[in-house]
Order: structure tokens, then sequence, then C-alpha cells
């Protein structure tokens, strides 16, 4: 029996954009520490994003026009929170069905199809 207590990097990093569009997508705005919080509780630890893993995509995903930046003074902090753009949304679809396509795919070529 396998019992993996974190996913690798290479894991992670394969499906990283995916996981943070998925998370916008359904939360509408959220800020980088809350996004690798999240992830964290849903997967029960399973998966911990970096902050040098989540920045330099979130300043990639700006770039593109996938997200818009707003920020926000709290007390003495200044937070900058993300909200996927009309074209984010379309990317957050493309990419959920893709990775979808993919699991189903990687489930036959492993052979890890239930037995019927």
């Amino acid at each position: 029996m396998y019992i993996c207590p974190m996913y690798s990097s290479e894991l992670i990093k394969g499906t990283l954009k995916t996981v943070i569009l998925k998370l916008l997508s359904e939360h509408g705005q959220m800020y980088g520490y809350e996004m690798t919080q999240k992830v964290k509780e849903l997967t029960n630890s399973k998966i911990v994003i970096t902050e040098g893993a989540l920045y330099p995509l979130l300043h990639q995903l700006e770039a593109e026009g996938v997200v818009t930046t707003e920020t926000v003074n709290i007390g003495k902090r200044v937070r900058k929170y993300y909200t996927l753009t009309q074209s984010g949304n379309e990317r957050a679809k493309e990419k959920l069905y893709e990775f979808a396509d993919f699991i189903q795919t990687m489930k036959i070529l492993l052979d890890l199809q239930p037995s019927m």
C-alpha cells in the first residue's frame, strides 16, 4: 500500500495553474496566502504551495490578462487581491476540461480503471 504524505513537486508544478484558476473561479477574489492556505486545507496538507511557485505564476497570469489585481491597505499591511478576467474565466474552464480529460487518459494508460 502506498501512502503519500505530500505529492512530488513535479506533479504540483504541472497542475498549479489549473488549481489556481479553479480557486479563483470559485471564490472570486483571493490573495496569495489565502490561496496557499485553502489548497493546504482542502488537501489535508498533501499539497503545499510555496510562495516561490505561486507568485511567479500569478505574475504570469496577470501579464497574460487572465487575472487583475487590486491592492488593499489593511492596517499597516498591503494585500494584493487577484480576480479572474473574462478571458480568465474562459481559461479556467478550458484548463479544468483539459485536466479532467488528462486524468481519464492516464487512468487508461496506467490501467487504473476499476474492474467490472
